[in-house]
């Protein structure tokens, strides 16, 4: 069986994936430039003689096309996942999400490797009218540049999938949760009361509504629809699911878990609207459905995985150092 080939393979999402694939017997090529990901999280990895690392970068298609040589299929999560600076840095979401994604799919061709598995986002959808949103929603208003961009590359997937016959597997996330987790609310808002337990702030008013997913759900979701080959025989031969649980919560939902946890009763400052930045989505909850009959079902709730994720930065405080 040929590698495969995991981008961002140092990630969050992205280590998940490769310590999931090496513990089911697949041998894994992983490639990261390390501008966000980890050395730590490749550790177990490292030490198992089915992985290779390749340092590098989805902007150098050169050096891209030649680590891919050999493998298989691809997993394709590198990204630059930080919606809320995108109007302060226009050009990185275009570079790192659209134009990589095009590099990665021309490597792959040049490889003839057919087989793509993409990390998407649930922002693609904008600002839904249609609650529960499903995949074949109206096509939607942008309303972030990142959003924009991984629509981009959703388009690039389908084209390749019409034009040179590769098998694309697209997926919608919700904000994803847990073991290795280096930015988002639970990240921040634990920052925030490391350094000043006795206040926090919160972005918005904390009416925004908001669904995640636990990071191993996720990954289990992933390898679930992709091994059983979903997208061979449908239409285009590309399938796109949304991940996500079958519930959302309110930014003061989630509060009420972290300080709970902690054993905290902050005074909250809220920044007030029904969003925290240009680009929130106040109301994020995705249709399930279709991944739901495949098989694939969450196991923990969003309770459970905020928890997990605290406990995990808990134990980790490095990560904070990390990320400066």
């Amino acid at each position: 069986m040929s590698p495969v080939f995991v981008t961002g393979a140092a990630g969050f999402i992205g280590s998940s994936l490769v310590d999931r694939l090496l513990a089911d017997g697949d041998e894994v090529v992983g490639w990261d430039n390390f501008s966000t990901g980890q050395e730590r999280f490749l550790e177990a990895a490292s030490r198992n003689p089915g992985f290779k690392l390749v340092r590098g970068d989805n902007l150098d298609p050169a050096a891209l096309k030649q680590a891919m040589a050999g493998c298989g299929s691809v997993f394709h999560l590198a990204a630059n996942a930080d919606v809320r600076f995108g109007t302060e840095h226009t050009r990185r979401d275009l570079e790192q999400n659209t134009i990589a994604t095009y590099n990665v799919l021309e490597a792959m061709r040049a490889n003839g490797i057919k087989r793509i598995a993409f990390s998407s986002t649930g922002s693609t959808y904008g600002e839904a009218e249609l609650i529960p949103t499903p995949e074949d929603a109206p096509f939607p208003v942008q309303t972030s540049l990142y959003g924009a961009s991984k629509l981009a590359g959703e388009g690039l997937i389908s084209a390749y999938c019409e034009g040179f016959g590769f098998e694309g597997y697209i997926y919608r996330f919700v904000s994803i949760l847990g073991e290795r987790y280096t930015h988002g609310h639970v990240f921040d808002f634990y920052q925030q009361l490391i350094e000043h337990p006795g206040w926090l702030k919160v972005l918005g008013d904390g009416s925004q509504r908001k669904s995640y997913l636990y990071i191993q759900d996720c990954v289990e979701a992933i390898l679930h629809t992709t091994r059983g080959e979903t997208a061979r025989d449908s239409r285009h031969r590309v399938q796109v699911y949304n991940l996500g649980t079958s519930e959302y919560v309110r930014v003061s939902d989630s509060v009420g878990f972290i300080c709970g946890t902690l054993g905290l009763k902050p005074e909250l400052r809220y920044g007030g609207g029904n969003r925290g930045w240009i680009g929130d989505n106040p109301f994020i909850f995705l249709d399930t459905r279709k991944i739901l009959s495949t098989g694939w079902k969450p196991k923990l709730s969003i309770e459970q995985g905020i928890v997990r994720t605290l406990r995990w930065l808990e134990a980790n405080r490095w990560v904070y150092d990390a990320r400066r």
